[in-house]
């Protein structure tokens, strides 16, 4: 596995530990990740603290030019929210652990020239997989149905 994305992994099943929804990130720019995080929506009673948000959130303030060099790691595919910011912050790479549980707006950020690699992880499927299936409630909260 990939170890950017093993690290995304690890933030999610970190989350999933924490009571949380299993969904990592980490943004990597030239080799180096910057920030870390996993879904803490329901760990801060957060409305917008997606894996992929608060991996932003953790790399702190970059200049607009370290943003165009990174590539953003999410052990699912990013939804609405996360895609904006993907899109508001140039990052020109993304790398999708799994799109079979949630597909997010991948066609969007591939509209606007984002690179964008589904790699169907097994670990990724299934950890979703059997969190839908424990906690489908929270689930669709958290993808606003």
């Amino acid at each position: 596995m990939d170890p950017h994305l093993k690290a995304a992994l690890d933030e999610a099943r970190g989350g999933l530990a924490e009571g949380g929804i299993p969904i990592g990130s980490v943004l990597v720019h030239r080799g180096e990740i910057l920030g870390r995080g996993h879904n803490r929506r329901v760990q801060s009673d957060s409305a917008v603290l997606h894996g992929e948000m608060d991996a932003l959130e953790n790399a702190g303030r970059q200049p607009a030019a370290v943003y165009r060099e990174s590539v953003l790691y999410t052990t699912l595919s990013p939804c609405a929210m996360c895609s904006g910011a993907i899109l508001l912050y140039g990052i020109p790479r993304v790398v999708v652990g799994e799109n079979r549980t949630f597909l997010g707006e991948e066609a969007l950020l591939r509209e606007r020239g984002v690179e964008v690699t589904v790699l169907q992880d097994a670990d990724c499927i299934a950890l979703m997989e059997r969190f839908i299936a424990a906690s489908p409630a929270l689930w669709h909260e958290d993808i606003g149905e």
